[in-house]
């Protein structure tokens, strides 16, 4: 974290200029990150910087934080303009409330603050005035910091109780929070970030980004959120093969400028060669001929000088999966039935119902602290209700995915070892592939599963999943630590899955791709959205420009009176949707008895199978017969149940409403 106060910046630019690379390079043991690479970032921009993993975005930030030195070249901040820094993973806390983190943008404002909560005097340090402790905290602006620390604070998703609060006593990814509130507070002239959105949940994020839409400063950040970019950004730097390539517009806009360019430079490279391959021809043919040699050492030297076209590297490549695909659930995955759960006196939900049925892809959504988590956790096993019920449907297995979940990785393993330990049949190149996608390429995969960070050990995670993926998938934040190409892979992935999904995730690209019901949660009740992320937005207002008024409440977003059905059409389709329903309950009815039947003769087969392990049941006259041909006899009307099964849950899905 950069103390903004005491940063060592360097030189006079022109007045539009904030940042000038001009020509740096940088190797790290023989391999060139930089190479020549220029960038200026002038007042008021908002620059996205991307590049493959390991391309060396970090490398250049510590650069121009002057923590590393270029091997050439030269980089100018203007010591007039004041520069603040968010890293990705640490922020450092000792003694500070979350309030005081916010507001430390002074030497003096914490320790005046402090004096004027205890009204003591004798706290402050002396500088020869006589100020009373409210005067000097006055004189430093700090009462308005503090009321603009608040509003920031709440918009990242603080509770007011947690202003006072120890700093120490939170985890790393509030603590970033609280020190992007002071940037925030801050407002310094260049803001550079280092994937900000990892630490926040959508409604913290989308808070931000539209705080950040009325920056006034100029901002140069890293971030692998495709939405977020392109709601922010008006320009992207890609770093890729040494150079700093600039591209106008958002991400979006990138991509088709980059493809354009990649067919424009191959179309070069493919003619090049072809002159090439001309020229080279006439010298094979007669350089040893003493009439032509002189022509032929000609047509040589023209290709030495030639200025040679690379030849580009498909980057927009896409990885294909075939991915193991688990086994068809019944129509009703999973009922919570008049659930209480509560974190000691805090109740979280009381008597909350919830179901999802197969094939649903639902994203919970909502403000922090709502109980988001909690909901997955409890559909999970991973939490248990204080009363209520929680249900699996027929044939549900059930697998949940947490940042977290790191105790399903074995630490003595290496991480293909551990990517290979699977019930699913696969080979170790389709393993080696999905691990590659997911950033273990190479000798990555034979580093022991203990030295890996965090975050490779939740992608590690995250492929065992994908690898033997249970049919009701539970996820928290999967694009967290992932890059772009992972994030699409995932997608790609997920896009296959014939299970039911149930996420959370603050990437509203990932949810736009993914979800096709929307699950609102707030306050202990669920509101249920039957249409995906855009139609949830169009309906609620949540998360737009208007949704977010850091002055105070946010107005309702005014609705235009569409044009609709007259009331005849409504009553025809009222009418209509009534049939329908009631035809989905009875034909509910019909699947759910099937599927209890079913079970029924399960616990029955399992029964006689444990019977038939007594060496007694054989010198008992017919015992054994009669058992294996009940055992028969219930394997041919589970056959026929299941044929059954399959036929009225089909028509059941045709009956969706």
């Amino acid at each position: 974290m950069v103390n903004l106060a005491h940063f060592p910046l360097a030189g006079i630019l022109t007045v539009r200029e904030m940042l000038s690379i001009v020509n740096i390079s940088k190797s790290f043991g023989g391999r060139e990150l930089l190479a020549e690479a220029t960038l200026q970032v002038n007042r008021g921009e908002r620059i996205g910087l991307v590049g493959p993993n390991g391309a060396g975005k970090s490398t250049l930030i510590n650069m121009i934080l002057r923590r590393e030195e270029p091997d050439k070249g030269e980089i100018t901040l203007d010591r007039r303009c004041s520069l603040g820094y968010l890293p990705q993973e640490t922020a450092p806390v000792g003694d500070e409330s979350v309030i005081e983190i916010a507001i430390n943008l002074h030497p003096e404002l914490v320790s005046t603050r402090r004096a004027v909560q205890n009204d003591n005097w004798h706290e402050l340090p002396s500088h020869g005035d006589h100020l009373d402790p409210h005067s000097k905290y006055a004189e430093l602006g700090g009462f308005e910091y503090e009321a603009r620390a608040k509003q920031i604070l709440s918009g990242l998703g603080f509770r007011e109780s947690d202003f006072d609060r120890p700093a120490r006593e939170l985890s790393g990814g509030w603590a970033m929070r609280a020190h992007l509130g002071r940037l925030l507070v801050q407002e310094p002239d260049l803001l550079l970030l280092d994937e900000p959105t990892n630490h926040l949940d959508l409604h913290s994020l989308l808070w931000f980004q539209s705080h950040l839409q009325s920056y006034p400063g100029a901002i140069l950040m890293v971030s692998h959120d495709r939405e977020f970019l392109n709601s922010l950004i008006d320009s992207i730097v890609e770093l890729r093969f040494g150079r700093l390539d600039r591209y106008r517009g958002n991400y979006d806009q990138y991509v088709i400028q980059r493809e354009a360019n990649e067919a424009n430079l191959l179309a070069a490279y493919k003619n090049q060669q072809r002159e090439i391959d001309r020229l080279m021809l006439f010298v094979d043919r007669f350089r040893a001929k003493n009439t032509k040699a002189a022509q032929a050492q000609s047509k040589l030297k023209q290709i030495e000088r030639m200025d040679k076209v690379e030849a580009p590297i498909d980057s927009t490549a896409t990885i294909g999966f075939s991915f193991p695909q688990p086994r068809r659930s019944g129509q009703r995955v999973i009922t919570l039935k008049d659930i209480r759960f509560a974190y000691g006196q805090n109740v979280v939900y009381e008597g909350m119902e919830f179901e999802v049925e197969r094939a649903q892809r639902i994203v919970l959504v909502g403000p922090n602290g709502a109980g988001k988590s909690t909901l997955l956790k409890l559909m999970g096993g991973v939490l248990t209700p204080a009363a209520g019920e929680r249900e699996l449907g027929h044939n549900v297995k059930y697998g949940y995915y947490s940042q977290n979940r790191i105790e399903m990785l074995r630490m003595d393993r290496t991480v293909l070892e551990e990517a290979l330990d699977t019930e699913q049949r696969v080979t170790e190149q389709f393993v080696r592939t999905l691990l590659g996608c997911f950033l273990f390429s190479g000798d990555d995969v034979n580093k022991p599963v203990r030295v890996l960070s965090g975050g490779e050990k939740s992608r590690l995670a995250l492929v065992k999943i994908l690898i033997d993926p249970p049919n009701f998938l539970l996820m928290d934040e999967p694009t967290t630590h992932l890059d772009m190409a992972s994030i699409e892979a995932l997608i790609t992935a997920l896009k296959q899955f014939e299970g039911t999904l149930v996420f959370i995730s603050h990437d509203v690209y990932f949810i736009k791709q993914l979800a096709n019901e929307v699950v609102h949660v707030e306050g202990g009740r669920l509101r249920k959205f039957a249409g995906d992320y855009t139609y949830y937005v169009e309906k609620t207002g949540w998360g737009t420009a208007t949704s977010f008024n850091t002055t105070g409440p946010a107005a309702p977003p005014k609705k235009e009176k569409p044009a609709g059905p007259t009331k005849e059409e409504k009553r025809l389709q009222a009418e209509e949707k009534q049939l329908r329903s009631r035809a989905r309950t009875e034909q509910k009815k019909v699947v759910e008895g099937i599927e209890k039947k079913i079970a029924d003769f399960e616990t029955r087969q399992a029964e006689i199978h444990a019977v038939m392990q007594n060496a007694e049941i054989y010198s008992k006259n017919d015992s054994a017969v009669e058992l294996n041909r009940e055992l028969k006899e219930i394997a041919w009307k589970l056959e026929q149940l299941h044929q059954k099964w399959e036929k009225e849950a089909m028509k059941l899905e045709s009956l969706a409403v």
